[in-house]
C-alpha cells in the first residue's frame, strides 16, 4: 500500500514518542508499504511560538526572547537526544536545529523593537514548530537504517494564494508534490512539515490551525495513496467527547460527508477541510491511534454506509454566540436577508447556522464568540433605517448537532431528538436541519448543553 501518515502534536510531543514513531513507520515500510509521513510541532511549542511572539510585539522584552530560546532549544536537544541513538546524525539534527533557531531568534528580535506583529510575520514565527519537528523524526527513521528526509511543505511542492494565517492551496501543487515526492517513496521515507506552504514569491503560508491533517490529505491526492492515516491519541472518531460521555466509542467506519458534518460541528479530531482532496480523489481516510496502532481506528469513506442506527454522533460547539435580528420592517422586504450576510462577509464574520421564520420578522444567526462585536456592529451600520427594530445577542449558548447518513428520509429522527430532551427538561433556543438531512443541530444554554449530549447519546443508544 502507499500510505500518508500525519502525526499529531501528542503522538511527537517528545523524544520518546518520537522514537515510537519512528520505530511505527519504520515497520510499516519494512512490510512493504510505500510511505510519506507529515508531522506537527512538539507538544506545546506553536501556541510557545505565538503566545511569545504576540507578548514582545507589544512589550519590546529582548531578554524574554533570549529566556524562550533557549528553553526552546534545549527542548529540541532533549528530543534529538532520546530519538536518535547515531552520533553522526545526532550532530547532523543539532546543526539543522541551531540553525532555524537562530532564524527564530533574529525574527523574534525584529518585532520587539519594530512593536507590531502582521498576520506574514505571525506564518513565519509559527512555521518553526514543524519545521524544528521534521528534521528531528527523519532523523530518528535514519537512526533505525531507513534512509529518509524532511522537507517543509513548500520544499515538497505545496503552493498557496497569500492568504496568510489561512491560505488556499493552488492547483499546481498536485504535480508538484507528485514529481517531488514521488521518485522518493520506494526506497526512504519523506518526512513533511504539516501545516506549513508557500506562495508563488516562496514567502511561508499556512493553511490554519490544525492545518497538518490538511497537508497529509493535499500530499495522499498528490501521490495517488491508497489511504491516509491521521496518527492520534484516540482510537477514532468517537460518538461523542469521551470528556463528556465516558462510555462513548469509536465509530468503525464513516462517510466522508458524515465526518465533514462532524469537523464543522465542533468534532476535534478532523480539521474542517481536511477530506476535501480525499472527497475529490476517493481516498479513504483513517484516524488511528498511535499508542495503539494495532486497532483499527475509524475508516472515512465515500459511501454512505446506511446502519441501522441511523444517527451517528453527537457533537458539540461551544465558544458561540447567538445573534436575533428582528422587526416589522423586515416583513416582505425583499433583500434584508443578502444584505445582513453581505455585511458579515464584509466583516469577515463566519456564520455557523442560520434560521429564519416564515413570518420573515425574525432573523437568527450563531457565530464564532469572537466574532460577536464585529457581527452586531456590521449589522447595526447596515440598517441604520426602521427595517430592523433590534438586535440582541447572548453569549452563553452552545450547539448541539445529532450526525447520521442514515437520518435521511427517516421519519420520526427529529420528533426523537427533540422529544428526550423536552424530556430532560432542555430548552431549545433555535433549531437548523440542512436539506441533505445528515445533521440536526441546535441551540442550548451553555449551562444545559453537557446534559443534552448526555441525553441524546443514550437516547440512540450510541454507547452499545
Amino acid at each position: 500500500m502507499r500510505i500518508v501518515m500525519k502525526f499529531g502534536g501528542t503522538s511527537v510531543e517528545n523524544g520518546e514518542k518520537i522514537r515510537h514513531v519512528a520505530e511505527l513507520v519504520r515497520q510499516y515500510h519494512m512490510n512493504g508499504n510505500e510511505l510519506v509521513a507529515v508531522t506537527s510541532a512538539l507538544g506545546g511549542v506553536t501556541d510557545g511560538l505565538l503566545g511569545t511572539a504576540k507578548d514582545v510585539s507589544r512589550n519590546g522584552k529582548v531578554t524574554q526572547v533570549k529566556e524562550f530560546i533557549a528553553d526552546l532549544t534545549k527542548k529540541h536537544y532533549d528530543a534529538i537526544n532520546v530519538a536518535i541513538d547515531d552520533e553522526a546524525i545526532r550532530s547532523e539534527c543539532v546543526e539543522a536545529i541551531d540553525s532555524r533557531v537562530d532564524e527564530l531568534e533574529k525574527a523574534l528580535i525584529g518585532i520587539c523593537y519594530l512593536g507590531e506583529l502582521t498576520n506574514r510575520s505571525i506564518d513565519y514565527i509559527s512555521s518553526y514548530g514543524e519545521r524544528l519537528a521534521a528534521p528531528i523524526v527523519s532523523g530518528s527513521i535514519r537512526s533505525l537504517g531507513t534512509p529518509s528526509q524532511a522537507f517543509t511543505g513548500g520544499e515538497a511542492g505545496i503552493l498557496t494564494n497569500s492568504n496568510y494565517g489561512d491560505a488556499r492551496v493552488l492547483e499546481d501543487t498536485y504535480t508538484q508534490v507528485k514529481e517531488r515526492l514521488s521518485p522518493l517513496i520506494r526506497d526512504s521515507i519523506p518526512v513533511v512539515t504539516g501545516f506549513i506552504a508557500q506562495n508563488r514569491q516562496s514567502i511561508i503560508t499556512t493553511l490554519g490551525r490544525g492545518g497538518s491533517d490538511f497537508s497529509a490529505a493535499i500530499i495522499g491526492a498528490s501521490i495517488d495513496a491508497d489511504e491516509i492515516w491521521l496518527w492520534k491519541e484516540v482510537h477514532g472518531i468517537m460518538t461523542t467527547d469521551p470528556k463528556i460521555v465516558p462510555e462513548s466509542r469509536p465509530i468503525p467506519q464513516i462517510s466522508y460527508i458524515e465526518a465533514m458534518e462532524l469537523s464543522y460541528f465542533g468534532a476535534k479530531v478532523l480539521h474542517p477541510r481536511t477530506i476535501e482532496p480525499a472527497i475529490k480523489h476517493k481516498i479513504p481516510v483513517r484516524v488511528k491511534n498511535t499508542f495503539e496502532p494495532e486497532f483499527q481506528g475509524t475508516l472515512i469513506v465515500a459511501e454512505q454506509q446506511r446502519t441501522e442506527d441511523v444517527v451517528k454522533a453527537v457533537t458539540l460547539i461551544n465558544k458561540v454566540a447567538l445573534i436575533n435580528i428582528s422587526g416589522a420592517g423586515m416583513v416582505g422586504t425583499i433583500g434584508t436577508a443578502a444584505r445582513v450576510f453581505s455585511a458579515l462577509a464584509n466583516a469577515g464574520v463566519n456564520i455557523i447556522m442560520i434560521s429564519q421564520g416564515s413570518s420573515e420578522a425574525n432573523m437568527s444567526l450563531v457565530v464564532n464568540e469572537d466574532h460577536l462585536e464585529a457581527a452586531v456592529a456590521a449589522v447595526r451600520s447596515e440598517f441604520t433605517t426602521n427595517v430592523v427594530g433590534d438586535i440582541a445577542y447572548d453569549r452563553d449558548v452552545c450547539v448541539v448537532a445529532v450526525v447520521g447518513a442514515g437520518m435521511d428520509g427517516i421519519p420520526g429522527v427529529a420528533g426523537k431528538v427533540f422529544n428526550s430532551l423536552g424530556k430532560s427538561g432542555t430548552n431549545i433556543i433555535m433549531i437548523s436541519q440542512g436539506s441533505s438531512q445528515h445533521n440536526i443541530s441546535f441551540v442550548v444554554s451553555s449551562e444545559e448543553a453537557l446534559d443534552a449530549v448526555k441525553t441524546l447519546h443514550s437516547e440512540f443508544e450510541l454507547d452499545k
